[in-house]
């Protein structure tokens, strides 16, 4: 089958491989791009599989957390420029709707945008955001939200290059205190900064068992495709197993402030009984395409319209 210079492109962007590594990988699957990504790793021409297409969408990521009910929420709201993205109104309005959905606890975007405006409730958030369109002239949209209510526990949130990045964080099993806010905002910083990988689970045991296996047969078929004997592979897998782990799991990670120890080790050191119960981490844009406009078709396309 012919594979389009744009799924090769796609599939570059998204394992870092050659380009004719990606044609051929592409070949071999079909055109499928998640095919191709495990074919590339297994051939060891990939060293992972970026979960996430390229960053697109303008936007930011912002938070809300209300410490007298113990309750957070991290929302991802869309724009068409960075230009409007940067703007104070811009800024304003996600924090209002981070704030709405703290108080008012919508089960999903759609029921969100029906809700009357905590600040003025002669309109809907979905009122709102059509006077911000009118106003600002950029079609603006909620994306996604998560939310925790902590109860007797605590929740923390961190902002990342200024709402490119945003975690919300949860735990249990202490009292607030100085110590254990700033050890509750590493964690958060933790979960923000960390790269390559970014965290998908708080422990191991929370690892999907469907996740894990496709891994191990990832693994497997890297190992053979290096040529290494059966009789050792299992062995090696093992051992890539371990690292798989420091990679997905936020207490197994390496402590971005000081390598020496993971997160689990610093929490434990400095706020021993602290339970990290769970974290949403939003990268503003993943998954979303952003339009780029090819400024010579643009124009030969309207002098074509003018001619006519």
């Amino acid at each position: 089958m012919e594979i389009s210079a744009k799924v090769v492109m796609e599939l570059r962007g998204r394992t870092g491989a050659g380009m004719m590594d990606c044609k051929k990988a592409l070949a071999a699957v079909d055109g499928d791009i998640e095919k191709a990504i495990d074919y590339l790793r297994e051939k060891g021409l990939a060293a992972a599989a970026k979960k996430q297409s390229r960053i697109a969408a303008e936007g930011l990521v912002a938070s809300y957390v209300c410490k007298k009910c113990n309750t957070g929420a991290l929302v991802e709201i869309n724009c068409e420029t960075d230009f409007v993205a940067k703007t104070d109104e811009f800024k304003q309005l996600c924090q209002d709707i981070a704030e709405q959905i703290v108080l008012n606890d919508p089960a999903d975007v759609e029921a969100l945008l029906a809700q009357k405006f905590i600040k003025d409730e002669s309109m809907t958030v979905e009122g709102l955001i059509t006077s911000k369109v009118a106003k600002i002239g950029e079609k603006i949209t909620v994306r996604r939200f998560a939310r925790y209510a902590a109860g007797d526990g605590l929740v923390d949130s961190y902002i990342h290059m200024g709402g490119k990045v945003g975690v919300l964080v949860e735990a249990s099993g202490l009292p607030e205190s100085d110590s254990v806010n700033e050890v509750l905002h590493d964690v958060a910083l933790q979960i923000a900064a960390a790269s390559p990988v970014a965290p998908e689970y708080v422990t191991r045991d929370q690892v999907d068992p469907a996740h894990l296996e496709h891994e191990k047969e990832i693994l497997i078929a890297q190992a053979r495709n290096e040529g290494k004997p059966e009789a050792i592979i299992e062995k090696m897998v093992q051992g890539r197993i371990v690292k798989f782990y420091k990679d997905v799991c936020l207490m197994e990670q390496l402590f971005v402030k000081d390598g020496d120890m993971n997160v689990g080790q610093m929490v434990d050191k400095k706020a021993k009984g602290l339970k990290i119960v769970a974290f949403t981490r939003y990268k503003m844009g993943d998954g979303l395409e952003k339009k780029v406009n090819d400024l010579a078709a643009e124009v030969a396309e309207q002098t074509g319209a003018l001619k006519k």
